[in-house]
Parts: structure tokens; C-alpha cells; sequence
């Protein structure tokens, strides 16, 4: 098998691809032979030794992919050889092969792309906890979605349009904006045009005719948390999701006295390990609305996984809608 190799956290430029032996999957775990894998944000910061969790050395990145199950370790009893499923391990999926733990693998209905299956769990799931379990959103609230465009910005953008809320769509580009339209946004905010604070805190005020939103889902941080802070509604709910700007915040605490809201933090992955059977009905009901045509995430572009490193310079551009997939 080939994989990209990390032997030194010091950042992309420093991964290998090569030839490795094909590992045998122990008790508890499965061999995949991986046709897609996704780039998420956080498999850049694990190469940079940036991520609150820390594989040991040396370790293949890619944290979310989807293939064919190659091999079976004892115990494992829900997966067979042959069957399509996604893993969400956390690392190894940028490779040819994968092992994982099968508790962290899913199998697939017959008619859920690969593609599709690897770009999919991470983005979903942590919108759906986002907006339904941490946010409680309700069907005719308003919900501000920063960094939109994005892997978890457009399954938010979806979720919250399902539920029945009005969406205000927050992007840096005109075709970014065009895009949010495209799944749902019913307002969409060019921040590159509406500069911080005053003209972007403006903005807000007229989409949401005063009132502000009433969840804003940020997983951005950086400069734009404070603004959109003080545009919040009354009892409003602000979702700290990530810090993909790069800076974390620092938010006054007056703000959310004096508006009477909540600043709520959402972190799928700590929530499915400690609730595990809340965190499997999520995906049970984000595949049923999957196979139901209701959500369908947006791909970037996919690009063989031998140019992993080029997509790495794409992802950092910012210049991404949706995911990129890398593909076998």
C-alpha cells in the first residue's frame, strides 16, 4: 500500500508518500481499502502539531474517509468483507488502506457515493449537535452561519433550512455567497465587502430587520466573533464551533448578559464518545435525510490522493466551497 506519511509535525511540506506494508487489522478493528477521503481543517493542524489531539509518531493523517471493507480483526461482528462503509478514526485515511477501530466505522446504504460518504460524518454531524442539541434551534428562528461556504458552513446552511429556519448565509466572495444561495440561504453577507465591524454589523441588523439572529454558528472566531456578538437577538445562542480565521477571541462578558444570551460550545467528537448512542441516532437521521434527497454535501473538486499536498495549498487558499475529496 502508499500512504502520506507524517515523521515530524512541522507542517505539509514535511509528508512523504510512500510505499508501506499493508497492516492486518486486530481484535476490533478492520482493514479499508479507502477510495475517498475528505479534507477537513483539523487534518491541517495535526500535521502542525496544532490539534488538541496528538497521534503518536509516525502516523498517516486523513480523519474521515469511506471505501470497502479489505480484511476483519476478531470481535468485529456489524462489518463483513466487501461492505461499503465511512470511518470517522481520525487519522490514516490519507493512504491506499486503513485500518480502524470498527466501532468508528458505519456501513453504507448501496446507494451513498464514496465521495459523497468521506465528506460527510464530521460536517453533518457536528452541525446537526450544533444546531439542534447545543443551539435548540426552532422551527422560524433565524440563524447566522459564518464561513459559510465551507465543509461545516454548508451542511449548516442545510440542516438549518430543514428545521424550518430563515438563514443568513455570512461568505468571502461574491461565487461563495452564489453558492450558500444555491443550497437553501435565504440572505446571503459578502464579508470581504461589508468590512468589520460597522458595515458587517449592519448588515446583520438588515437581514434580520433589527432584531438579530437568534443562533449565530461560528466556526470561524478570529475578528468576526465580537461583531457578530453584539448583533445577537435577545435570548440569542452563539455556537463556537472552530477557529478557522486562526486567532480564538476573546469575547467581553457584558455581551451576553445584556442580551440575555448563551455562549455555547459544540464539540461533536468529545460528544459522541461520551454519549455515544445520542451521537449514532444523529448520524442515523443525517443518513435517512442523505437517502431521502434532503442534504447532499457540496464538493469542491476531488484530486488523487498522490496530490494531497496541492489540495492542502488549495484548502489554505480559502479559497474552498464545500470539501475536497481525495481519491484512489
Amino acid at each position: 500500500m502508499h500512504a502520506w506519511i507524517c515523521e515530524n509535525p512541522t507542517g505539509v511540506d514535511a509528508l512523504e508518500w510512500r510505499e508501506v506494508p499493508t497492516p492486518s487489522p486486530k481484535k476490533g478493528e478492520v482493514l479499508i481499502e479507502v477510495k475517498a477521503a475528505s479534507l477537513n481543517f483539523p487534518d491541517l493542524l495535526i500535521v502542525e502539531n496544532k490539534y488538541q489531539i496528538k497521534p503518536p509518531l509516525p502516523f498517516v493523517p486523513g480523519a474521515e474517509f469511506a471505501g470497502v471493507v479489505a480484511a476483519v480483526g476478531e470481535g468485529v461482528t456489524h462489518l463483513k468483507v466487501g461492505d461499503n462503509v465511512a470511518s470517522r478514526s481520525g487519522t490514516g485515511g490519507f493512504g491506499t488502506h486503513a485500518v480502524a477501530d470498527a466501532s468508528l466505522v458505519m456501513a453504507l446504504p448501496p446507494d451513498f457515493s464514496h465521495v459523497d460518504a468521506s465528506a460527510f460524518f464530521f460536517t453533518y454531524a457536528t452541525s446537526h449537535h450544533a444546531l439542534i442539541d447545543r443551539g435548540q434551534l426552532k422551527a422560524g428562528e433565524t440563524v447566522l452561519v459564518l464561513g459559510a461556504a465551507g465543509g461545516v458552513g454548508t451542511a449548516a446552511v442545510e440542516i438549518a433550512k430543514l428545521k424550518g429556519a430563515k438563514v443568513i448565509a455570512a461568505a468571502s466572495s461574491d461565487e461563495k455567497c452564489a453558492v450558500c444561495k444555491s443550497i437553501g440561504a435565504d440572505v446571503t453577507i459578502n464579508y470581504s465587502k461589508a468590512t468589520l465591524p460597522d458595515a458587517f454589523r449592519e448588515a446583520i441588523k438588515e437581514a434580520t430587520d433589527g432584531k438579530g439572529p437568534d443562533i449565530i454558528y461560528d466556526p470561524v472566531g478570529g475578528d468576526f466573533a465580537e461583531p457578530a456578538f453584539r448583533s445577537i437577538g435577545w435570548r440569542g445562542r452563539y455556537l463556537v464551533v472552530g477557529f478557522a480565521s486562526g486567532p480564538i477571541p476573546k469575547l467581553p462578558l457584558n455581551l451576553p448578559l445584556l442580551k440575555g444570551a448563551s455562549i455555547v460550545g459544540v464539540i461533536w467528537g468529545f460528544f459522541a464518545r461520551r454519549e455515544p448512542e445520542a451521537g449514532l441516532a444523529d448520524m442515523r437521521e443525517l443518513v435517512q435525510w442523505y437517502t431521502e434527497g434532503k442534504i447532499k454535501p457540496v464538493i469542491d473538486s476531488t484530486r488523487p490522493m498522490s496530490e494531497l499536498k496541492a489540495a492542502y495549498a488549495h484548502m489554505a487558499s480559502r479559497g474552498v466551497k464545500g470539501k475536497v475529496v481525495m481519491v484512489n
